[in-house]
């Protein structure tokens, strides 16, 4: 078990098929989030949360290509998601953010498909939760400020989610210079939606899910969730009913946002 909790251990390769299946489900995830991008928010001046949410203001002020500052802006984060969190993930998300870039580029000249705010604020941040939720089911990410989120969350006593709701706090109401004030609480609908749609893709429709892990190495378990993952954990504490001795019965994992729950029993 000491071997499954080492930082250093090589995962389990990948075969040919869940390679293709991968790279299809993010190049799908990519596509969906360019769409929901080009075709209906940012040409009624709707954004997103997060880095994508910065690039979309950065690219009106300055009128250069969205999917530039979609792939710039991002790099540093996908650096860290490397140093932290390992190579597949970084590749995953490299290779999602480029191909997201393509995508808006190709797309950008291409008018919205529609000018009813309402609509386009629903549909767009429809289409950008279920492409960013495709990409987090295959070890990916499309967006920097989830990978910045889970380093922060290490030093910090918020979930992940909160961490993220608090930067998208001042991006979102950013909006309200660079367009107007109703625009921007039309993104802050936009991202809500979004944020539901990635529930949905990443956890199903179920309220809660939950494993038991049985370890006699709860706490190296604990710590590599801390650190890979981001998670935060809680360590309960039990008395044997024969013997009547202290232990630490589980671990509690705190998935957000998805409210998964993991349990390891300590034997």
């Amino acid at each position: 078990m000491s071997e499954l909790v080492n930082q250093n251990v090589k995962h389990r390769k990948l075969t040919k098929i869940q390679i293709v299946i991968r790279v299809i489900a993010i190049t799908t995830g990519a596509l969906s989030m360019a769409t929901g991008l080009e075709i209906f928010l940012v040409p009624n001046h709707v954004i997103d949360g997060g880095i994508t949410g910065i690039s979309i203001m950065l690219s009106h002020i300055t009128g250069i290509e969205l999917g530039i500052f979609l792939f710039v802006l991002n790099l540093p984060f996908v650096y860290l998601g490397y140093k932290q969190i390992g190579k597949t993930f970084a590749f995953s998300t490299v290779y999602g953010i480029t191909v997201l870039s393509i995508f808006t580029t190709l797309f950008h000249p291409i008018p919205a498909f529609t000018q009813d705010l309402l609509l386009a604020t629903l549909f767009g941040g429809m289409f950008v939760g279920v492409g960013i939720g495709m990409v987090i089911r295959n070890s990916g990410a499309l967006d920097g400020t989830e990978i910045m989120a889970i380093l922060i969350n290490k030093r910090v006593p918020f979930s992940v989610g909160e961490i993220v709701m608090f930067f998208n706090v001042f991006i979102l109401g950013a909006a309200g210079f660079v367009y107007t004030w109703d625009r921007a609480m039309y993104s802050i609908l936009a991202y809500v939606v979004a944020a539901k749609a990635i529930d949905t893709v990443v956890d199903g429709l179920e309220q809660s899910k939950s494993a038991w892990i049985i370890s006699e190495q709860a706490e190296e378990i604990g710590d590599a969730i801390s650190a890979r993952l981001g998670r935060g954990v809680t360590y309960l504490h039990g008395e044997g009913a024969y013997t009547g001795d202290n232990k630490k019965v589980n671990i509690l994992c705190d998935h957000t946002p998805g409210r998964v729950q993991i349990n390891f029993a300590h034997t």
